[in-house]
């Protein structure tokens, strides 16, 4: 395979390693020659994430980044021993979990040294007593909820990507599961981590419930997106699987009333585990077959536990949606979500069509959701050569929400996909930011929101900046994410 048949997105700053052959050495020598790839076929495999682009790329014969070296290491030693070749020679490592990142977090745009995490892939510890499990952080997210369902417990997390997605990829961007409104975000499950620094320090995070001990540095490694340190062992909170499942869905004439319903709802401390707005737009494309539903906004819940919690929340739910005008639409929407759920056949059948497509989550709070909602809408229809905007709310607090926007569209003549993609994100984040929101709510910075950190965080972005160069002086770890700094071999 010839990659100069491919056209390279990102291939400014590349790291020029001038001593490839030195380099595969000294990394068989730290993993072993079995653990270490150069092969073009494995280069390829790992040129690109699931940014949704990507796919529409493919097809033109264009991949994003191309790094130099594949390695699967076995051990958190290993891990150590490659960061500190690479502070050495001053070469870019990124971590790789199971590559389902949509905002390019895994694209190694300057080349270098992936650290693919597979092998790290065994549950250490459940302890009953405290609830709690061990894993090592490259385990796939399906397999520890099957080995915890087998059991009796279950985490609680479930993203849409569970089949396809790593414990460590979930701490790395700070992932939300369709459940989270019941049992919270990847930041509220983690209990306790094994790190490897930047440098090749190994450091460890003890597992507590709660504790007053300083700051919460453990904190800083969740969201980081391998960034400040590589996450190789986590301990998560766990729960007993529900006694009970109860499914409920009701239409509301419009958003505000069904914002309205769910927020009185968790004022009342009851927590449906499953709640999902969808807008008028994809009610009418997901629920066509219910008569009730017809420009209307549909919302499912799904309640889950102890039968008598269940029963109590099944109750509040249902008053509170009647309260401010929903419609019971009984069980069926429910069913059709949990059969669908981890379909996602739209973002693979447009690329074909020459249709740019993707999702984009962001974050608010209660006062904000309304206003968020119908400016992104109105933003992105004045936008040339789009041709769908539409939203669902799947991410529920007692003080905001996770809003999810789905675009897709055609770019004009004068623009390239990218241009066009590009412009399409510009418009959704600043319109957020315009009203009040945050820029992401769980799929993190990757490189497609890293340009607009310093509006989200203001001059603490500078406080951020210190502690990298602090930790990461080479700015080895996964150069480009996150930050806008460009890599330049770790001189800043």
């Amino acid at each position: 395979m010839d990659f100069k048949e491919f056209e390279l997105i990102y291939k400014d700053n590349r790291c020029e390693i001038k001593d490839k052959q030195k380099i595969e050495s000294k990394l068989k020598e730290i993993v072993g020659e079995n653990n270490i790839s150069t092969n073009d076929v494995d280069i390829l495999a790992y040129s690109k994430d699931s940014t949704l682009i990507g796919m529409n790329w493919t097809i033109q014969g264009k991949i994003a980044g191309l790094p130099d070296f594949i390695t699967w290491p076995e051990t958190v030693e290993q891990i150590s021993e490659i960061l500190k070749l690479a502070n050495k020679e001053k070469i870019p490592i990124i971590p790789f979990g199971e590559g389902s990142g949509v905002v390019g977090g895994a694209i190694a745009i300057y080349g270098g040294i992936i650290i693919d995490m597979k092998k790290f892939n065994k549950i250490l510890k459940i302890n009953d007593k405290n609830l709690t499990v061990t894993a090592q952080t490259g385990i796939n997210g399906m397999n520890l909820e099957r080995i915890l369902n087998s059991k009796g417990y279950t985490t609680g997390h479930i993203p849409q990507s569970l089949y396809i997605s790593s414990l460590g990829g979930w701490i790395a961007h700070r992932a939300a599961g369709q459940f989270s409104t019941k049992y919270g975000k990847i930041e509220d499950i983690v209990l306790g981590m094994e790190v490897v620094l930047p440098q090749g320090e190994i450091i460890n995070f003890k597992t507590i419930a709660r504790a007053s001990t300083g700051p919460q540095l453990d904190k800083l490694f969740i969201g980081g997106e391998g960034t400040l340190g590589i996450v190789t062992k986590a301990t998560l909170k766990i729960w007993p699987y529900p006694a009970k499942r109860t499914l409920i869905s009701y239409v509301f004439p419009s958003i505000e009333d069904s914002f309205e319903a769910i927020r009185q709802i968790l004022r009342e401390q009851i927590y449906p585990a499953v709640v999902r707005i969808y807008d008028q737009f994809e009610t009418m494309r997901h629920f066509p077959d219910i008569d009730k539903a017809k420009d209307k906004v549909m919302v499912v819940f799904i309640c889950e536990g102890n039968s008598k919690l269940v029963d109590l929340e099944e109750s509040i739910t249902r008053e509170k949606s009647e309260k401010n005008s929903g419609v019971d639409c009984g069980e069926h929407p429910v069913e059709h979500w949990l059969e669908s759920r981890f379909r996602i056949t739209e973002t693979s059948s447009m690329p074909p069509y020459k249709i740019v497509f993707d999702t984009i989550e962001v974050a608010s709070l209660w006062e904000n959701a309304s206003d968020i909602y119908h400016s992104v809408l109105k933003s992105m229809k004045q936008l040339q050569g789009v041709i769908m905007i539409t939203a669902h709310v799947s991410h529920f607090y007692p003080n905001g929400v996770g809003i999810y926007f789905s675009f897709g569209g055609v770019p004009t003549k004068e623009q390239s996909d990218l241009e066009f993609y590009q412009k399409c994100w510009n418009t959704v984040v600043k319109a957020v930011l315009d009203a009040g929101g945050s820029i992401a709510h769980h799929h993190g910075i990757g490189i497609n929101r890293a340009h607009w950190m310093e509006s989200e965080w203001g001059t603490s972005m500078n406080t951020l900046k210190e502690i990298k160069k602090l930790l990461d002086p080479n700015d080895i770890l996964n150069p480009g994410k996150v930050y806008v700094d460009t890599w330049k071999g770790g001189e800043k």
